[in-house]
């Protein structure tokens, strides 16, 4: 049996389709086999009020995707033109992959590999927003 294995600790919350599912007291496994199911934990989803950079709200938009709040289908092209935004501001050879990567995930519907390409700018996100000009 193939497919996607969860690893979650005692009381985890993950999101499966629109579901929110809490693991009990024990650590335990579950195995997902139906392909192409959204899905979320939710110790790793962005909070709205925490949507606040770019990088963060390209995130949170490909999460609401994932959740079943937005049609990815109608989010499409916004997603993007963000993503394609963000490629005006990381220009390294690293950055440049992982929005590659995003777009790629974005033209095929799988969000969720968007949103895991996404998080890798984040450390570089916050070291940009760090620097203030003196």
């Amino acid at each position: 049996m193939s497919g996607l294995v969860l690893k979650l600790a005692p009381k985890e919350r993950v999101l499966v389709n629109g579901a929110v599912i809490e693991n009990g007291d024990r650590r335990s496994r579950l195995s997902i086999v139906t392909p192409d199911a959204n899905i979320l934990r939710l110790r790793d989803a962005i909070h709205p009020e925490d949507a606040n950079t770019p990088v963060r709200r390209v995130c949170y938009a490909a999460q609401l995707v994932l959740s079943g709040d937005v049609d990815g289908e109608d989010d499409r092209l916004k997603m993007l033109r963000r993503i394609e935004e963000l490629s005006q501001v990381f220009t390294d050879p690293d950055s440049r992959a992982s929005l590659a990567e995003a777009t790629d995930a974005v033209l095929s519907d799988n969000h969720y590999r968007c949103l895991k390409a996404l998080r890798t700018l984040l450390p570089r996100e916050d070291r940009l927003m760090a620097v203030r000009p003196s």
